[in-house]
């Protein structure tokens, strides 16, 4: 808890030092005014008991003063610490942003464990500010208790026991928050299955799907046994943090009981006034509001704290995964070693200017993070530069995960990628990836305008029209500009006020122009980034592909890798390489394949005979 408020604090500080120093002094009056509007209610009652009016209209307006100052200074202060809030919100944002995208690979945003704790973390950036807001409330209630407390000894010392007595409810409390945590974490794979389903119900995009195959029952049915799953572990969570809260305050509650009577004794026996007794009960009164407020306020500063650690977890994971040396403990029981994002040499080499010789593949295996088999295994295999690949093969055969390890989103588990005899784990990632191009079948939907959502595939250029309609041009598919109300001014999305929403094909074409922006690459991938075209017009446009491959090729070396799982659309390719079970089953041309009569051979024969 100390060390989340000292983080929360420190935050603050770094955002507005100035507005946290208001926050702080407001609570602070705010934490004196109520312990003090009951020491002038004290002698407000000694004056009426004694007949001294003048001493009773003086004491009933400082009560009056501290009484306004109670409902006053906290309301003031929350002007200064709700804007800070807002801004630690942002703050922590950009953390997890940066913790998400701190790897430029794959590696940590497929992992289910890393989805789990980011899923959590989304979850808890977002109650950030409310962790300011408790550790500023929590200051003042210090305050407060401090005051109290003197107050209290100053009627009789035996009354400092109703402090102490909070004790054991801020332990329950710390005990509560553990289970509850517990219980989340337990839950977030369920939680994250509900929220699937609740954004399939509520998503335009799916709207079509759903509807037509009838499927609204079955997602609800799947949403309610998700929630039920975790709502079970959620509620005897409850129940046991319940127990425990319970416990802490019936503690409490006796201890309350027995200072009253203490006090009212003492005066009955004639050692203290009237104003003594007020005195108590309104302390007391105020200990126990007093620690029914630090209860929610410390769970909600233990919270924070736990956000800042399981933070600091991932992101320390993510380092250790980059640099290839562990420094933290796994956030889950150890399992077979998963592929590594990066390993970093220090210094990293340059990457090629221009490809003469080619990538080499040798005897590279992948296994994807808590697989037990490995996706590819032993593949050696040479792109040379200047060329067309094309890579086939049935879906699952492990086409996707050969263009992740060539466009360097994953390290091998073992063996080497060499580019140009250069060992491409050597080389800075982000510097390999500004010399690639690519195009996705699952590609992005930027809303954007359409002269930025084309121009992002080089971002120097994303605002040069002229670059952007080059690319489109280049891609084949300049005609969807045409078709756009502003052009390529036009906004894109129903996200965007007044924006313009497209067809999926429309989608398609923008995204296989901005795989063509950069106009220079070492490498560009197609990984299917035409699946959903009819053969005809797929084949035409890998024939345009290809003359532009010849293009690139003079220029720079440039490999151009297509990959379909149709066999009859790639036959223009230098080089085809046919993947099954996880390696490279065969490869050459067109006609070698045909005349080899292997699997490449028949399964072109049996894709032809399908299209007569």
């Amino acid at each position: 808890m100390f060390r989340a408020t000292a983080d929360l604090l420190r935050m603050s500080w770094r955002q507005d030092p100035r507005k946290l120093l208001v926050a702080l002094l407001l609570m602070a009056g705010n934490a004196a005014a109520a312990p003090l509007a009951a020491l002038w209610l004290k002698r407000l009652s000694d004056d009426v008991v004694a007949g001294q009016a003048a001493g009773a209209a003086w004491n009933g307006a400082g009560v009056a003063f501290w009484a306004l100052g109670a409902l006053t200074f906290a309301h003031f202060a929350h002007i200064a610490y709700f804007e800070i809030s807002e801004l630690a919100v942002l703050t922590m944002d950009g953390k997890l942003f940066e913790t998400a995208n701190r790897d430029a690979g794959l590696a940590q945003v497929e992992d289910p464990r890393l989805a789990d704790e980011l899923a959590l973390l989304k979850q808890e950036m977002q109650r950030m500010g409310e962790g300011l807001q408790a550790v500023l409330a929590g200051s003042s209630l210090a305050v407060s208790m401090v005051l109290t407390g003197i107050l209290l000894a100053s009627v009789d010392p035996l009354l400092l026991v109703l402090p102490l007595l909070a004790l054991p409810s801020l332990h329950a409390a710390r005990r509560a928050a553990a289970i509850l945590d517990g219980a989340r974490e337990a839950t977030a794979a369920a939680t994250r299955a509900n929220l699937h389903m609740v954004e399939l119900a509520t998503t335009a995009a799916t709207a079509k799907e759903l509807r037509t195959l009838r499927l609204a029952d079955q997602i609800r049915r799947r949403r309610r046994e998700a929630w039920e799953e975790a709502g079970r572990r959620l509620s005897r969570a409850q129940f046991r943090a319940a127990l425990w809260q319970a416990g802490g305050q019936t503690v409490f509650a006796c201890g309350y009981a027995a200072g009253l009577l203490l006090v009212i004794r003492t005066a009955v026996d004639g050692h203290g006034g009237v104003g003594d007794v007020v005195l108590s009960v309104v302390l007391a009164a105020q200990v126990n509001q007093q620690v029914g407020a630090a209860v929610p306020l410390f769970q909600q500063i233990q919270r924070s704290g736990r956000a800042f650690r399981r933070l600091s977890r991932v992101r320390a994971e993510v380092t250790a995964a980059r640099t290839g040396a562990p420094e933290v403990a796994p956030l889950a029981p150890s399992r077979p070693p998963s592929p590594v994002p990066y390993r970093r040499t220090v210094p990293t080499r340059p990457v090629p200017r221009r490809l003469t010789k080619g990538i080499e593949l040798r005897n590279v295996s992948l296994r994807y993070p808590g697989a037990d088999r490995p996706v590819l295994s032993e593949v050696s295999l040479t792109l040379p530069a200047a060329r067309t690949v094309a890579i086939v093969g049935e879906n699952g055969a492990g086409k996707t995960t050969l263009v992740k390890l060539l466009c360097r989103l994953y390290e091998p588990t073992s063996g080497h990628i060499l580019v140009d005899g250069l060992d491409l784990s050597t080389t800075d990632p982000a510097h390999w990836h500004q010399r690639i191009a690519a195009g996705f079948q699952d590609f992005v939907r930027f809303e954007f305008d359409a002269r930025e959502a084309v121009g992002v595939g080089d971002l120097p250029r994303a605002g040069d029209g002229a670059a952007v309609t080059a690319a489109l041009r280049r891609a084949g598919t300049e005609g969807v500009v045409r078709g756009l109300p502003d052009g390529l001014a036009t906004v894109l999305g129903k996200s965007r006020t007044g924006g313009t929403d497209l067809s999926g094909g429309q989608w398609q074409q923008l995204a296989l122009g901005r795989a063509m922006m950069r106009e220079a690459p070492l490498l560009l991938v197609l990984d299917e980034p035409t699946a959903a075209l009819d053969a005809e017009a797929e084949h035409r446009l890998f024939q345009r592909y290809a003359r532009n491959a010849t293009r690139v090729g003079a220029a720079t070396g440039a490999i151009t890798v297509l990959v379909s799982h149709r066999f009859s659309t790639v036959r223009m390719a230098d080089l085809i390489v046919v993947v099954a079970d996880g390696g490279i089953h065969e490869a050459g041309t067109h006609d070698e394949l045909i005349a080899r009569a292997g699997l490449y051979a028949e399964l072109y024969g049996v894709q032809s005979a399908a299209y007569r």
